[in-house]
């Protein structure tokens, strides 16, 4: 019974493993074919190198609320920078963090 029950579990995360190397890759598409996987998913998980993935979302309202949209690139087959549409990121831009220089009003304060 362990056996069996051990035998579904490795097949299981055999599978998902599986899944997972079958990520699209930026680096076998062009930049027009990376945009339009991102932007007919709405959202997409893609591999920009042999170790590396982003996710990549078609428009700023794609972002979580507390996320932040920045302009995202990845390489390609006929382009080393190709804009894929956006990037979510917990981290305000510099505009918006009132406490990274320590005068807490961001960027624009007025002193």
């Amino acid at each position: 019974m362990r056996y069996a029950a051990l035998l579904s579990v490795l097949s299981i995360l055999l599978a998902t493993d599986a899944a997972f190397a079958q990520r699209p890759s930026t680096l076998g598409m062009s930049c027009a074919q990376a945009k339009g996987v991102v932007a007919a998913r709405g959202a997409a998980v893609l591999s920009t190198g042999r170790n590396t993935f982003e996710r990549f979302v078609a428009s700023p309202r794609a972002c979580l609320p507390g996320e932040y949209a920045y302009t995202a690139y990845a390489p390609t087959r006929d382009a080393s920078r190709c804009r894929l549409g956006y990037r979510c990121d917990p981290v305000p831009p510099i505009w918006k963090d009132n406490n990274r220089f320590g005068f807490g009003g961001g960027l624009f304060h007025r002193w």
